[in-house]
């Protein structure tokens, strides 16, 4: 496997603990690995640290929570960052309650998973490390780089083209234009423009300041509609429509996909999803949409991104959809999850950190998590009002940061009484957040006075940002009924002329909204999941009703 085989390095000040986890260990991965145990957390991290001052290869960190002299916590994230590719597992007494300190270290990225006292090692122990050793593998092992690409630093674009490989699971090398890899690389694309960001790919095709698109058709993906009928066009790949595109597919129905960008929306910037059933540690945002769009594919459904929709009209008992690109299909059904856009606070480094301190909107889980913390809410609504108050229940210090000079045109007079009644809430008025603080989790903001300019660094480890949600449902304004907000209606909310539509039905026949872009719906993931299930079979329904309506009409 490697010249030096990966380390899995144990430390627990319980002798018994400690001698139980090496040998279950070493009985099914010794000749595989190295099992380092130590029962000194301070010895421990002195090792680690002349073994990464070494290039010794450690794989899996395992700590006890109660040591003597740090915390397990403490420890991993002391020795992640020697060795910053290493998973973390932390030892802990069976404890069904939020005291547990895996709640808030899942939750704020400081460990990778927890083994329970007494373990089971063909139950918990095995699969875990075995996936844990194999994801690392997989890393150590990535020599093949697909592409190369030579942007500048601070470049927005780069950004964004990294952004998009990494969702693929493309693997890339980046460098700026001034190094000598970046220099080398402009050379052999005979490109002369720095500041444009130029990408060459493993077989030597160059490209210079790509499109989403040409990206996409480099990496494999498909970009073009074709001229098929379809049973089914779904408007977006996100939850929603990931799962409605499986559904769809697996069901026998003709189905194409159209994603503005790729598969994912805004799950798929998450870097771990806690709340879907099954499971237990989490998965991955972009890790549950690659799963999901596969699955989807291996169906039938054809997958066509980097495709926006602009239009949407009603031919008869068909439905055209046209793009920004000029391309149209033709389906017999149309489902809409296109999701929302949370808006972003736009800066790079609070955006690496999602789900690691930073996380756009809250929930009860979340805000435990917060316990003993400072935590810092973005918004004046009623929305950010509330996590306030809610987060003020288990946070130390929560500081309401707010663009305005008042609360009192966005939020309700009984929240601003409530907020000013609570001792550890401050509030902010006239502030932005522009930058954020922290390696592998959020320590500190960085927030900017609207008056004058100045700066100051407020220690936070938690952001909360509720600065609303846009369903960008402009397109299709004149064609499908929607509330003041842009949300799409459906079923029993829509005004109707002629009969009731259908649960998921819009106000056209034959038009479905799913997700988060649907007036009412619960913006969660495993939700819009849901919708995203029940559409399919209202969409058998309404091909069922107009192959009857059709056969009348004879």
């Amino acid at each position: 496997m490697f010249d030096t085989p990966p380390i899995i390095f144990l430390v627990s000040s319980d002798a018994a603990v400690r001698d139980r986890l090496e040998a279950d260990l070493a009985r099914r991965f010794a000749n595989d690995t190295r099992i380092v145990a130590g029962d000194d957390p301070a010895a421990g991290l002195t090792e680690l640290r002349a073994m990464a001052d070494a290039g010794e290869p450690v794989a899996l960190l395992i700590a006890d929570h109660a040591m003597a002299g740090q915390t397990g916590i403490d420890f991993l994230s002391q020795a992640h960052d020697l060795h910053p590719a290493a998973k973390r597992i932390l030892l802990v007494e069976r404890d069904y309650t939020a005291a547990n300190p895996i709640v808030p270290a899942m939750m704020l990225g400081q460990i990778d998973y927890h083994l329970t006292k007494p373990w089971f090692p063909d139950h918990g122990l095995y699969p875990a490390v075995s996936e844990f050793l194999a994801s690392w593998a997989r890393s150590e092992n990535a020599r093949f780089t697909m592409f190369r690409i030579a942007a500048p630093e601070n470049s927005r674009r780069g950004h964004e083209i990294r952004d998009l490989l990494t969702r693929f699971s493309t693997p890339f090398a980046c460098d700026t234009p001034d190094s000598s890899a970046g220099r080398e690389l402009l050379r052999e694309a005979g490109q002369g423009d720095p500041d444009l960001p130029t990408v060459i790919r493993h077989d030597g095709r160059v490209l210079v300041d790509p499109s989403d698109g040409d990206l996409i058709e480099a990496v494999g993906g498909a970009t073009e509609l074709g001229d098929q009928l379809y049973d089914v066009a779904i408007v977006g790949a996100g939850p929603a429509g990931l799962s409605a595109a499986v559904y769809a597919a697996s069901e026998g129905l003709e189905t194409i996909v159209l994603e503005r960008q790729i598969s994912g929306g805004q799950a798929g910037a998450s870097s771990r999803i806690r709340n879907v059933p099954g499971f237990t540690w989490g998965i991955g945002g972009h890790d549950l949409s690659y799963r999901a769009c596969e699955q989807a594919w291996l169906f039938g459904a054809n997958m066509v991104f980097a495709q926006q929709a602009t239009a949407l009209e009603p031919a008869g008992d068909r439905h055209v959809l046209r793009t920004a690109d000029g391309q149209e299909v033709t389906a017999r059904t149309v489902v809409l999850a296109m999701g929302v856009s949370w808006r972003r606070l736009g800066a790079e480094r609070l955006e690496s950190l999602i789900g690691r301190g930073v996380f756009y909107g809250a929930t009860a889980t979340e805000a435990r998590a917060m316990r003993g913390g400072r935590v810092a809410v973005v918004g004046a609504g009623n929305a950010a009002g509330q996590a306030a108050l809610d987060l003020a229940r288990h946070a130390a210090r929560v500081t309401l940061l707010v663009r305005g000079d008042s609360l009192g045109d966005k939020m309700s007079e009984y929240l601003i009484a409530e907020i000013r009644e609570r001792p550890n809430i401050d509030i902010r008025h006239g502030v932005e957040v522009v930058d954020g603080e922290g390696g592998d989790r959020l320590q500190g903001l960085v927030i900017e006075s609207r008056a004058d300019r100045s700066q100051e660094r407020i220690a936070a480890d938690g952001l909360f940002v509720m600065i609303g949600a846009e369903p960008h449902t402009e397109w299709l304004a004149r064609v499908v009924q929607r509330d003041e907000r842009g949300f799409i209606l459906t079923g029993t909310d829509v005004q109707a002329e002629d009969g009731e539509p259908l649960l998921l039905e819009t106000s056209v026949p034959g038009v479905f909204a799913a997700g988060d872009v649907r007036h009412g719906s619960v913006k969660r993931v495993t939700t819009a999941m849901g919708d995203g299930a029940t559409v399919i079979q209202l969409v058998h329904r309404a091909l069922d009703r107009a192959a009857t309506a059709l056969e009348v009409s004879r």
